[in-house]
């Protein structure tokens, strides 16, 4: 089943071409001794054009055929467009076909507003033509992968209104968001109303909304960093994302039923059994430096242990886990554990499919009216993932959002009190209900995590 990834504004640009650099290192890795010809083809089919198929071109000065990435790319300011897939072709590994490069000679100025009245509209039906050749070229087609951050214009208004169109177009589709969350103090003056707008409207069109926070991910980049005056730069925050989102989407076979494969749709339905919880989390193990890679040794038992302790404690960083919090002995309302909807668990490596499992199974875990048997799913695969003699990650729909919209919320209504900046929405046509819609609606996916 082929995935079409719709990549959107500069960080999603940027990130989407990090993904497709991390999956195609990972089925070039030099560890591969013993190629699994069926995770390389399942891969290719999934996220690439088989070079063999003879639809897409060769890399200029090269004789030889590469894969070329089912992905739209779709950018206001050409310049970023551009530059991903030159990088791309540089790598001599993979490429971006030129064709399916959206862009203009305007950006929409970190305005939500901008992008999603103005922009947005100019562009949907290049888009979409765009779009409908890599769906078309697809033998069997799961749905998408859109990527975006929610700080900008580009990214969130534009991206929001493709998402509507992605969704109005292909409703029997899968469509699944990840979306880069701002850092908590202001990369943008106006990112607190465009992340408000943007989730508010993706929560109705798309099926699953992942988000990465900036600042967690951050953390995470100067533990790993080899010496304390390292600075973390944006690749190495779009490398980690790359890296955990490809450990989790890569091909593998699902857990308890032999070697049938996992599916990009399963993963969906699991992780999403109610329409008004979306949300999802992403965790991954180990968090180490390459560097240290080959000087450190894991075993599953603790891998797994710790992404649960993770889950429980609602953070996705591995350094510092607080290991004092435990589940109750039976579920209870007034815990303070993490609680989750559902957890969707891969693991990679050689004897991976006999990893013990058990561990996810307390009912504590999760909502009291979720069933046990629906509330975890897993998969895994044989081959090491990139280097990794042993990696894992786990997706969750939880309660770990919860507090990062709920303080953004609570931005956003105050500079909406004050009337602040509202100017710059309302002369492009959003209103002040729509407003106060957009804050009412996720005031109550607030309030709907927090009941579990």
């Amino acid at each position: 089943m082929s995935v079409v990834t719709v990549q959107l504004g500069q960080c999603g640009n940027q990130v989407g071409h990090q993904f497709f650099q991390t999956l195609m290192s990972d089925l070039t890795s030099q560890d591969d001794k013993k190629p699994c010809l069926g995770y390389h083809s399942e891969s290719l089919r999934r996220f690439f054009h088989d070079p063999q198929d003879g639809i897409f071109h060769r890399t200029e000065g090269s004789r030889a055929k590469v894969p070329t990435a089912r992905a739209v790319l779709v950018d206001m300011e050409g310049k970023v467009v551009q530059n991903v897939a030159s990088q791309a072709k540089k790598s001599g590994l993979w490429q971006y076909d030129k064709k399916q490069l959206v862009s203009r000679k305007r950006g929409a100025g970190n305005n939500w507003a901008d992008g999603f009245h103005e922009q947005g509209p100019r562009v949907e039906e290049e888009v979409l033509e765009r779009v409908q050749r890599e769906v078309e070229t697809c033998d069997a087609f799961a749905g998408f992968l859109t990527l975006m951050s929610v700080a900008g214009g580009t990214g969130s208004g534009v991206g929001t209104r493709i998402t509507q169109m992605l969704q109005d177009n292909y409703p029997h589709a899968f469509l699944f968001n990840h979306l880069i969350w701002p850092h908590g103090t202001g990369e943008v003056i106006l990112q607190n109303y465009n992340a408000i707008l943007s989730l508010a409207h993706l929560y109705q069109s798309a099926d699953a909304i992942l988000i990465s926070h900036n600042d967690a991910v951050r953390t995470v980049c100067s533990q790993l960093a080899t010496t304390a005056k390292q600075n973390v730069s944006f690749q190495d925050m779009n490398k980690l994302i790359a890296h955990q989102m490809s450990i989790a989407l890569q091909p593998a076979h699902l857990a308890s039923s032999g070697r049938r494969p996992s599916s990009f749709g399963f993963m969906m339905e699991h992780l999403v059994p109610h329409p008004e919880y979306k949300l999802l989390t992403l965790r991954s193990v180990p968090q180490v430096s390459e560097a240290a890679l080959a000087f450190s040794t894991f075993n599953y038992r603790s891998l797994v242990s710790r992404l649960r302790q993770m889950l429980i404690t609602g953070t996705v960083i591995e350094e510092g886990i607080n290991w004092h919090m435990k589940l109750p002995s039976k579920p209870s309302p007034s815990s303070l554990h993490n609680k989750s909807l559902a957890a969707f668990l891969t693991v990679r490596g050689k004897e991976s499919d006999k990893v013990d499992l058990a561990e996810f199974d307390n009912s504590a875990l999760y909502a009291d009216w979720v069933p046990n048997s629906a509330a975890f799913a897993a998969q895994w695969h044989e081959r090491p993932f990139s280097g990794h003699e042993k990696t894992a990650s786990l997706l969750s729909n939880c309660q770990t959002p919860v507090w990062m919209l709920d303080q953004v919320l609570g931005k956003a209504w105050g500079m909406f009190a004050m009337r602040a900046y509202v100017h710059w929405y309302t002369r492009y046509g959003v209103t002040e209900e729509e407003f106060i819609d957009c804050f009412a609606g996720l005031e109550q996916v607030v309030q709907n995590y927090k009941q579990l």
